[in-house]
């Protein structure tokens, strides 16, 4: 993958005010830090010139540089509950380019808290990314047994209000392929970035991942799913 690096910076989000896992990115997941398997992802990919841990945080600060991410300045906006990651991407961006006086030419957003996604996952989706020549690529994964086309709401009496009633009466295997999002890996040309400081911009494109590597653990539910995900991965490697 080397003859692919060309001044690209990959940007791992870890803020330390999260809400619903108090500590998540530093909780330990596997042995270590949920925020160092993200770190050695963006690392071993070997498709970045660097790789900046962005936080708010001196504690998780010192965690990333043990792991091997450069930290040379904490986060100092878009670290509230109100930021899309693509502002704080996009803050830690203008920081970085100011610190080490560079414009880079690809930014690619990592979420701490979708630790399965490896660096085999990162090469294949920058790859996908270059050949494309689109703006920017957001990583997704393809509902599997949770069909959307069936999804309901409740009523207060119990009763079931499907949200695509024409599709019920469809046999799963006959309905079209959906796809969610994940945060897990985000590209963007620098150029396009800084224009929309948004990864949601025009024309951009979606890269399937496995739902193994697509998972965000974003509560208690998550984080136990992710869990049994990755004693999966690990029985199938022996």
């Amino acid at each position: 993958m080397d003859n692919l690096v060309n001044n690209n910076i990959g940007i791992i989000l870890a803020r330390s005010g999260s809400k619903r896992i108090p500590k998540k990115n530093i909780l330990d997941f596997g042995g270590k830090p949920l925020v160092a398997w993200t770190i050695e992802a963006a690392i071993n990919s070997k498709i970045f010139d660097k790789v900046l841990l962005s936080t708010d945080s001196d504690e998780i600060a010192k965690i990333g540089i043990k792991f091997g991410a450069e930290v040379p300045f904490l986060r100092d906006g878009a670290n509230d509950d109100y930021s899309s990651s693509s502002k704080a991407t996009y803050h830690a961006l203008n920081q970085a380019e100011n610190f080490w006086n560079t414009e880079f030419t690809t930014v690619a957003q990592l979420m701490a808290n979708c630790p399965l996604r490896d660096q085999f996952d990162i090469q294949k989706s920058y790859k996908a990314f270059i050949e494309s020549n689109s703006p920017s690529q957001i990583s997704c994964f393809e509902y599997g047994w949770m069909n959307p086309w069936w999804a309901n709401q409740i009523s207060e009496l119990g009763l079931p209000e499907p949200i695509f009633n024409e599709k019920m009466k469809f046999r799963s295997q006959d309905l079209p392929k959906l796809f969610c999002p994940s945060g897990a890996i985000w590209f963007a040309k620098r150029e396009s970035f800084c224009t929309t400081k948004d990864f949601y911009m025009k024309n951009h494109r979606f890269e399937p991942i496995t739902w193994m590597s697509a998972i965000d653990i974003d509560e208690s539910n998550d984080l136990m799913m992710a869990k049994a995900f990755l004693k999966i991965k690990n029985e199938s490697t022996l």
